[in-house]
């Protein structure tokens, strides 16, 4: 990934946090997941009322381009207004693991600060289909 391609990646996640709907926490974050045919897929956080209902930006993203027959993810760049970076949170961790394994996770914030790292680091020993197969086996 080229540095012009990632900053493309993450001013894409940075426009895409302002569509965030976030009238409780007012904590706005917009990520962007690229493909391996280069498209990019887009999301937002979206905050309900009843607050275990609320989705993340990570996973709009995602399950958007997953909605549209992608299979295969590149880059992922996540975005907020924090004077620190701000991680993905465990929900997000484990559905990057599931369908992002081999992405590149990209921490960004609007000061200009960003750090890559892989999910495997940020979710180490992870829980995933593998466990289930081996149940299915025993039995």
């Amino acid at each position: 990934m080229s540095e012009e391609s990632l900053q493309l990646l993450i001013e894409t996640a940075t426009d895409a946090r302002l569509q965030s709907v976030a009238p409780f926490s007012n904590f706005l974050v917009g990520a962007a997941v690229r493909t391996e045919n280069g498209n990019v897929y887009t999301g937002c956080n979206v905050e309900s009322a009843s607050y275990g209902l609320t989705v993340c930006a990570e996973r709009v993203a995602i399950w958007k381009a997953l909605s549209e027959g992608e299979r295969q993810f590149t880059e992922l760049a996540v975005v907020a207004d924090t004077e620190s970076l701000t991680p993905p949170c465990g929900t997000c961790r484990q559905i990057i693991w599931e369908f992002a394994k081999h992405a590149t996770v990209v921490l960004a914030n609007l000061r200009g600060q960003q750090e890559t790292v892989a999910i495997k680091d940020l979710l180490p020993r992870a829980f995933d289909a593998r466990f289930l197969k081996e149940v299915a086996g025993q039995k």
